[in-house]
């Protein structure tokens, strides 16, 4: 049975605490048959006493558990909760949740069973159909953070997922948190190291599923977000978003190298005395050695091909993928020819590279070549490439 660890940091958070471990562990609990749920309160030393109520706590429910610590800001404390939980508690998932109730307890049982229907990313969101955000709250305050979400959403290029500011999330440890380095993350003092926990987050995991949260006001207490967490979230934001489309600018690069040795192949050989169709053919293979070598060692180093014999098979791969792209290209140039005359070849051919075969070629690498992308679909079918 999956065992599931809810990790809740804790910072005086006495008035909450009790209450909170009452509830899931006697009303939310219960209702989930198919996995072993546990609770991991992680306090920063409280003052106010909290870590001795979740001790005391912990004599009635042994799937209640403590970690303290010097408080070192939100981050750290999920960092030290999630490592205990990896390490101590042997956690298939793991589950970050607030002690506020502003993640209403009622939520944790549908996010559990996306988990166990197969999602190894889930998240609570506030922005799709059954979520939302509290009512009471002042337009200016949903407004920043509809706006914030929304910034985020398009520096990271992620519009298929509707909440990226969420602190109310699920991950399973295999394969998605065991391959992030948790030490490493950004602004692990604030608030915007959860934009960096999901960005890697969702890299790794082969589905990723939304489910609706309707956000609670916090009950004791103002909110702890301030004009300087959200300063720093954007930060992060701007920072990832430049960092994932690095690839795709070297690949830009790469691709450019690749033309011009295209097109010198094709008048060296040319002057050599070959027609212009072989000339032209052996510029192409030219220019895809090319390619795969430098996006082999620059553009996909981190996914870098080094034994002989993959690297055989995969530039075999490389270039029937190439194939794909000249296909395309003489489809695009000849149908637009047709239709709009011989003399607008060259601009069918911008159009045909532009909007068609740059999207494919960084495709068919980062699907099939270096297989930087998970799509559950085609899994069985990269598993075979090799």
């Amino acid at each position: 049975m999956d065992k599931v660890v809810i990790i809740m940091p804790s910072y005086n958070e006495a008035k909450n605490i009790k209450r909170m471990i009452g509830v899931l562990f006697d009303e939310e609990f219960p209702k989930i048959k198919s996995a072993e749920m546990h609770l991991l309160v992680v306090d920063d030393n409280s003052p106010d006493g909290t870590g001795e109520i979740v001790k005391k706590a912990m004599k009635k429910h042994k799937n209640l558990h403590l970690v303290t610590g010097e408080k070192q800001g939100l981050g750290m404390a999920y960092v030290r909760g999630m490592k205990y939980a990896m390490g101590k508690l042997n956690a298939s998932a793991v589950m970050e949740m607030d002690a506020d109730f502003q993640h209403p307890p009622r939520f944790v049982k549908p996010m559990v069973e996306a988990y166990l229907g197969g999602a190894e990313y889930v998240i609570g969101s506030r922005y799709i159909e059954g979520g939302s955000i509290p009512a009471e709250w002042q337009v200016h305050r949903k407004a920043v953070s509809f706006l914030g979400n929304l910034f985020i959403r398009l520096v990271l290029l992620k519009p298929s997922l509707h909440d990226l500011t969420t602190g109310f999330r699920l991950t399973k440890v295999k394969g998605v948190l065991d391959k992030i380095d948790l030490d490493n993350l950004m602004a692990l003092d604030r608030f915007a190291y959860k934009v960096d926990l999901l960005y890697q987050s969702v890299k790794s995991a082969s589905k990723v599923e939304e489910v609706p949260l309707e956000f609670a006001s916090r009950k004791e207490e103002k909110s702890k977000f301030s004009m300087k967490e959200m300063i720093s979230t954007f930060k992060v934001a701007i920072i990832l978003g430049i960092k994932d489309k690095s690839r795709f600018i070297k690949y830009g690069i790469v691709g450019f190298t690749g033309y011009l040795i295209n097109a010198a192949g094709l008048e060296v050989f040319y002057r050599l005395g070959f027609s212009t169709g072989v000339a032209a053919a052996f510029g192409a293979e030219l220019a895809i050695i090319s390619n795969f070598i430098f996006n082999n060692f620059w553009t996909f180093k981190d996914k870098k091909i080094t034994t002989f014999g993959k690297v055989v098979n995969k530039f075999i791969q490389f270039n029937l993928s190439s194939v794909g792209a000249i296909v395309i290209q003489a489809i695009v140039v000849g149908v637009g020819t047709a239709f709009f005359g011989a003399e607008t070849r060259q601009l069918m051919l911008i159009i045909a590279v532009g909007f068609f075969v740059i999207p494919y070629n960084y495709a068919m690498y980062n699907i099939f070549i270096w297989k930087t992308w998970k799509i559950q679909a085609l899994a069985k079918l990269q598993e075979k490439l090799g």
